[in-house]
């Protein structure tokens, strides 16, 4: 999956929306201490810098240089390369103790990850007592009711160019696996529902669907996925590319840690 992104990891940075800052104070809440945090499959380190602002240090990993080399620098977050070869062990060590990590978060991620092997890391890796492990992720945007229903067309016809491991991300998140001990945010099954209101430009509209792995997927294949007249449609529904929306993007929260 890493050269899906490595692909786009730019345009990534450019198009997705940023997570409010409250809900790195909601997860900081949780925890008892805040000297480490593991930010996993960190991408650009967007969430790696929200959770900076609570943890004294935040270690950042991601199997793609690519991603890694948009990071912004921060004295609190420490960048990692992890290519997929690295052994649980070896990437356990660079992580930290085990038992020594207060936060582990994955935003927009999880759902791509091999779980009966990340989930027992993950529960070696955070403190006990008082860690908390935390996902999200968004899957819709609402934009107006002119608009919205183009978008669910334009969708329907990038649903063959998904990774099927994306319908856990269609899902809501519903039908993850999440065997960790609920805190109050969402539990397995039954995942906190949030929003992200954003200020979105056309343009910025158009670079976010760029940024899809199923873009990249279908133009690998000769496809294109946005021809003229699926533009011209999204233009008239937007109400003119000049036109910046306040839109929402639905989220969707799971938080828990190890049952002692």
């Amino acid at each position: 999956m890493a050269g899906l992104f490595d692909k786009q990891a730019e345009i990534y940075q450019d198009a997705r929306p940023n997570y409010p800052s409250h809900w790195y104070s909601m997860l900081a809440a949780l925890t008892p201490h805040h000297d480490l945090a593991w930010d996993v499959a960190t991408g650009n380190g967007q969430a790696a810098l929200g959770v900076a602002e609570h943890y004294e240090q935040v270690i950042a990993t991601d199997v793609s240089e690519s991603q890694l080399k948009c990071g912004t620098p921060h004295p609190g977050v420490k960048y990692l390369h992890t290519p997929l070869s690295l052994s649980d062990d070896e990437l356990a060590t660079m992580i930290g103790d085990d038992g020594s990590v207060d936060l582990i978060t994955v935003a927009q991620a999880v759902h791509w990850f091999y779980l009966p092997t990340f989930y027992p890391l993950v529960s070696r890796l955070l403190r006990k007592p008082g860690g908390v492990f935390a996902v999200w992720g968004y899957n819709d945007i609402e934009v107006t009711p002119t608009f919205d229903p183009v978008m669910k067309r334009f969708h329907a016809t990038t649903l063959p160019f998904w990774n099927n491991k994306v319908q856990y991300l269609f899902d809501g998140y519903k039908t993850l696996p999440f065997p960790f001990q609920s805190v109050g945010l969402g539990c397995e099954g039954q995942p906190a529902a949030l929003d992200i209101p954003k200020k979105l430009s056309f343009d910025g509209f158009f670079r976010m669907l760029r940024s899809w792995s199923a873009f990249t997927t279908a133009k690998e294949q000769g496809i294109d996925l946005l021809p003229q007249g699926m533009v011209k449609e999204f233009e008239s529904a937007w109400g003119g590319s000049d036109l910046v929306r306040s839109v929402n993007y639905k989220a969707f929260m799971l938080a828990g840690k190890v049952e002692l």
